[in-house]
């Protein structure tokens, strides 16, 4: 069963960082939501920091602005993923030239379309 990390993970169900919980989880992946202010998002424990989690994902989406996403990359490149995959707004120039000098396979794309998820009516 593929994993995924999302950053940016949120109870406000019209946000992307929300869609994208039940959009993954629907689709029979092990979701773990990252947010340090919740305890859980859907039904789903909540975690604090990527490195906080069981497990290294097969994936990390994130739905956080640039300055935000900067200062989480080293934690990031510390616990390791197959792809970072940064949905729009998650990007800049710093934060693509940072990941790449760590090390981390980014992926510029919405995770949901990347990976076939229809979203509309979530």
């Amino acid at each position: 069963m593929k994993s995924i990390a999302i950053l940016g993970a949120s109870n406000d169900r019209s946000k992307f960082g929300n869609i994208a919980v039940r959009a993954f989880t629907q689709r029979g992946w092990r979701v773990f939501p990252i947010n340090p202010r919740e305890t859980a998002i859907e039904g789903l424990p909540c975690f604090r920091s990527v490195s906080d989690l069981p497990e290294r994902p097969n994936l990390i989406s994130v739905y956080l602005p640039p300055a935000v996403t900067s200062k989480l990359l080293p934690d990031l490149a510390a616990r390791g993923c197959d792809e970072l995959w940064l949905n729009p707004g998650a990007e800049s120039d710093d934060v693509l030239r940072e990941a790449d000098r760590l090390g981390l396979n980014v992926i510029q794309a919405c995770s949901l379309v990347g990976h076939g998820i229809a979203h509309a009516g979530l």
